[in-house]
């Protein structure tokens, strides 16, 4: 291959997260609603009857469809399937900065407003039930922080002769930040709890 194929094929690749293609993609609204006292987030508690994660704390969302025209319209569709409201009851919808998790998995969360929070029915099939947390809670409580440690484990036939030091390489410690919210007898924690604290941030 000469200099002139290799610029050529340089010219026409866009950059992207390295490995991304094989990433899980998904989507989620971060739902505020007006009540009396001012404005509260919902979050839903995942139907005890699913398979992944049931009775976890979430926002609205899944994994992103072909379907999809792209990733807010995800996470409106997912939100309508889940809350059982119309698209157009969610307004003012604006993305906040995507996160790409330990677990192979690139999330883009939403923010949106639900105009008319009395239609809500959720969907059973998929919502154990729904809460709502005040805004103003969040903002003056912060979130409870705890490490976790990743420790690396090389596969039975690890080429060890191929690196510097072999068995005794030293391997970098990684740790991952589990965040958690507490609120009355309802623990928010993990991606949900760390869009949640991103989405604070914003604000304040």
């Amino acid at each position: 291959m000469d200099l002139d194929s290799v610029v050529t094929k340089l010219k026409s690749h866009t950059p992207k997260i390295l490995g991304s293609e094989r990433f899980s993609k998904y989507a989620v609204l971060i739902p505020l609603l007006k009540k009396e006292d001012g404005i509260h987030v919902l979050f839903e508690v995942r139907s005890l009857d699913l398979r992944r994660q049931p009775g976890e704390i979430c926002f609205p969302g899944g994994r992103i469809d072909a379907q999809d025209l792209n990733e807010e319209g995800a996470a409106i569709r997912e939100t309508v399937e889940e809350l059982g409201i119309n698209k157009h009851d969610i307004s003012d919808v604006f993305p906040i900065d995507y996160m790409i998790s330990h677990y192979g998995m690139i999330l883009y969360p939403y923010v949106g407003y639900i105009n008319n929070p009395e239609i809500i029915k959720p969907n059973p099939s998929e919502v154990g039930e729904i809460f709502t947390v005040p805004l103003s809670f969040l903002i003056h409580n912060e979130p409870e922080i705890y490490r976790i440690a990743l420790k690396a484990e090389p596969e039975e036939n690890f080429p060890f002769d191929l690196i510097p030091g072999g068995e005794k390489y030293n391997w970098r410690s990684r740790w991952i930040d589990e965040y958690f919210y507490r609120y009355g007898n309802k623990a928010i924690w993990g991606l949900t709890a760390r869009i949640l604290s991103h989405f604070i941030e914003i604000i304040r």
